[in-house]
Formats: structure tokens, sequence, C-alpha cells
């Protein structure tokens, strides 16, 4: 059976509905509170990846538990409850749906603070994720109603840059609490002067979403503007039935995904641990170095990663993008080395570097997604992407470093290795997967596939009927 898809069914917007946005003060303010929120969630998201060893110690928690606290109780709900949260920022009033979302998390990362058992600890987690699965789609969505469609590139691109630079910033500002928590420099403020230093960070972290919300409830809620012309969304069981007909294509894309993403997050998640027990640092001297660090490379990364995307682009090179995945991985090896070299400013750089290699393969994919679905697939490939992402890279990932710290090492201070037994393997991995979607790709060329067709569409190249 022949199909056509076409990408021109959108009608293009009118000068009504340009007049019609609101205010560009009132749209930037908005930008602005969203891209704090990303600051703020990404803070209060890693906040435990920094002080494993003091919460180890106080809580009496094997690294098998720290393990299931970054990956399994934050991705429970953040994975299951993401696509629901999507559907329901297309019903209800984002901007409560963010508020929302940014007083449980911050409630939650406070009451982490206050823990006093591995289960309360988990159960904050939880809400964590929770809090947190709400503000993508809903910004999203937010930000598309407050701009018309060929102005929506820059607020887009800081909020996905406030994500991106809040892993370094994470570092430096928990490192910087804790400091000063050591120091005394909360005596006499109450729940704070006598806590430990982590908790104070988990207090202090999660108070600086309070602010948000506040600050969330000056925007205003714009009104939704549909999309004339569009074409009706395609059932559920039609996605399904995209996706399995292009199966040697978009699996070994999901998983190649999904295992790049489990290198980082294991990385991510105890790195700081490993810098503490193999060169003796403490949270200054982490923060001072590994946060600048991590900020740098991830200004840096989304901003390569979208030249290359574009230069490709421009050239009409439909299968580059397949390339940079293939090589990505590679190049990010050597961070997962950072245990053996001889000194920690070295150690830190190449831990920070990883950042940028990891955002050029996460904005690659979903470039790649992004021109290989149908549009009205685009939402939901992308929401697959995170739910595959979550379940198998931020859940495993940081688990499989713990469990062979514990299990096979049965030494703390061999985390570094347990990194590298796990990160490099997976990084491997998922450039041998990417290599088979590429030849998946290769083969629906040759057949004349759909996934095939779209490509070449989205890069303006001539295309006819497939099968």
């Amino acid at each position: 059976m022949t199909t056509m898809i076409s990408e021109g069914s959108l009608a293009p917007v009118s000068a009504a509905d340009q007049a019609d946005y609101p205010r560009r003060r009132t749209a930037w303010w908005t930008v602005t509170v969203l891209f704090l929120a990303a600051i703020v969630s990404i803070i209060d998201r890693g906040i435990i990846n920094i002080v494993v060893d003091p919460v180890r110690h106080d809580l009496g928690l094997a690294d098998f538990q720290i393990g299931l606290l970054q990956g399994l109780a934050f991705g429970l709900f953040y994975a299951t409850v993401g696509i629901p949260l999507g559907l329901i920022a297309d019903r209800v009033s984002r901007r409560l749906l963010v508020t929302v979302g940014v007083l449980v998390w911050s409630l939650a990362t406070i009451g982490g603070g206050l823990a006093a058992t591995f289960g309360e600890l988990f159960a904050s987690r939880l809400l964590v994720g929770l809090g947190e699965a709400a503000l993508g789609p809903a910004a999203v969505s937010l930000i598309a109603d407050l701009f018309p469609p060929h102005r929506r590139g820059k607020p887009l691109s800081l909020f996905l840059t406030g994500q991106a630079v809040a892993n370094g910033m994470a570092i430096s500002l928990t490192s910087f609490i804790m400091a000063a928590a050591a120091n005394g420099r909360f005596a006499g403020i109450p729940l704070l002067q006598d806590a430990a230093p982590w908790r104070v960070a988990f207090i202090g972290c999660g108070t600086l979403g309070l602010a948000v919300v506040a600050m969330m409830l000056m925007t205003r809620e714009p009104p939704r503007r549909g999309v004339r012309g569009a074409a009706d969304p395609t059932s559920l069981a039609d996605k399904l039935s995209f996706l399995k007909r292009n199966g040697a294509v978009f699996v070994p894309l999901y998983l190649g995904f999904a295992l790049c993403f489990m290198a980082a997050y294991a990385a991510a998640a105890w790195s700081p641990a490993m810098l503490t027990r193999a060169f003796g640092l403490g949270p200054a001297m982490i923060g001072a170095w590994l946060g600048p660090f991590s900020m740098t490379f991830s200004f840096l990364g989304p901003l390569v990663g979208g030249l290359m995307i574009d230069h490709f682009a421009r050239r009409s090179l439909a299968m580059a993008k397949f390339g940079i995945l293939m090589v990505g991985p590679l190049l990010a090896i050597p961070s997962a080395l950072a245990v053996f070299v001889p000194g920690p400013v070295f150690a830190m750089f190449l831990v920070a570097s990883s950042s940028a290699i990891f955002a050029v393969l996460g904005a690659t994919t979903f470039a790649t997604l992004q021109s290989i679905v149908p549009p009205t697939m685009r939402g939901s490939a992308i929401a697959l992407s995170g739910l595959v992402n979550t379940i198998i890279g931020a859940t495993l990932g940081p688990l499989l470093v713990a469990t062979l710290t514990d299990r096979l090492f049965r030494n703390p201070a061999m985390v570094g290795y347990s990194i590298a037994i796990v990160v490099i393997p997976a990084l491997l991995a998922g450039s041998a997967l990417f290599v088979l979607a590429r030849r998946g790709m290769v083969r629906q060329r040759q057949a004349g596939g759909e996934a095939a067709a779209m490509l070449l569409a989205s890069e303006g190249q001539r295309v006819g009927p497939y099968r």
C-alpha cells in the first residue's frame, strides 16, 4: 500500500494571531521564571550525588541503597507520570501545573534534609521525581503560546540552557553550602544551626524552589492557540504500528540513546564520591573546580551540537546525524578513566568533559527523532525516549556502579573502578547500536521506507511515495 505523509499541513500564523500574543515583556518574564525553575529542578535532582558519603555515614547506608536513591527513587515517578502529566498540560492551567510541580519537589527536597531513615529519604526522592515530571511538558507548551512560531527558538534555547548548566551549578552551590555549614555560618538560624552540612544543603536548595513558586504566581496563563489546518493526531495504535514497521531504525536508536545516558547518569551519580574517595577532595575543592568545569562544558555542548546539526541540515546531509551518534560515545570514554590520572584537577576536567559530549548526543538524538517521525508523532516520540532513558539510564546506571562497589570490590574507595566498568561498555554498546540504526536507515532508503522518506523530506530532498 502506498502512503504519503505531508509536512505542509500547518496553516500560517495570521497577522491578527501574532498581534494577539502577550507583550514581549510579559512573555520573557514567564520564560525567565521557567529558566530559573529548570535550574532549580536540576539542582534538587542532583544534590544527592554531591552528598553521597555524608548521607551514607549519617544514615548508615550501603552504596547500593545510595544507588536506589539516585536512580530508582527519582526515576520511578518521573518516568511513569511524565506522559500522563503531558496530557494533563493540554487540559489545565500550565502556569498552575508548573507552580504545583515546583512546590512539590521543593518541599520534598526540604523533607529530604529532615529524613531520619532510608525510607523517608526514598519517599522524598519519589516526590521530587513526581514534581519535576510536570515541568518539561508544561513549560514547552507555555512557550509555544507565548511567542509566534518564528520567535520561539530563543526562549526554548534559554529554557534548555538552564537545564544544561544547572549540573555544574548544583555541584558548586551544594559544595558551598556544605562548606559554609561546616564553618558555622548558619549558627543561630532555626533548623539549620545544629543540622549536618548535607542536611543544610538539602534545606537550602529546596528553599530556592519556594522563591520560584512565588515568581511563578506572578506570571499569567496565555490563551491556547489551536493549529488550524493541522492533521488530526494519530491514534496510539497508529503510532505503535509506525514504530513497529520501522523497528530496525527505532529500536537501536532508542536503546543506544538509553545506554549512552546510562553511562552519563552512572558517572554523574558517583564521580563526586570518586573524587572524594580517590583524591581526598573536600566539598570546597570540588565546588571550586568541578562546578565551573561542568558549567563550561554543559554550555559548550548544546552550542557545538546545535551548530553541527544546523551545518549538516543546511547542506542536506540527511545521514550525518547518525555519524555524530556513532562517534560521540567513543569520545566520552576518557572521562570514565578519571580515577587513573595522577592529579585531582585533571581528573575533574575529564569528569566534566563528558557533559559536552552527552549534551551533543542528546540534542542529536532528539533532532534525529524529530526528522524521522510524522508531525503528529513528534511529541510522543520524545516522550518515549524520556521513558526509556529514565528506566534504563537513570535507574540502572547509578545502581550498577553501587552494586559493583558493594558486591564485587567490597571497598567504597574502588568506586572509580566501578564507574569505568559500567560506563565504558555502555558507551561502546551505545555506539554499536547507533551503527545498527544507521544500517537500518540505509536499508530503508534503498527500499523507500517510511522513516527514510521522513528523513529526506526534513532535509529538503526530493522524495516520492513510499511503501
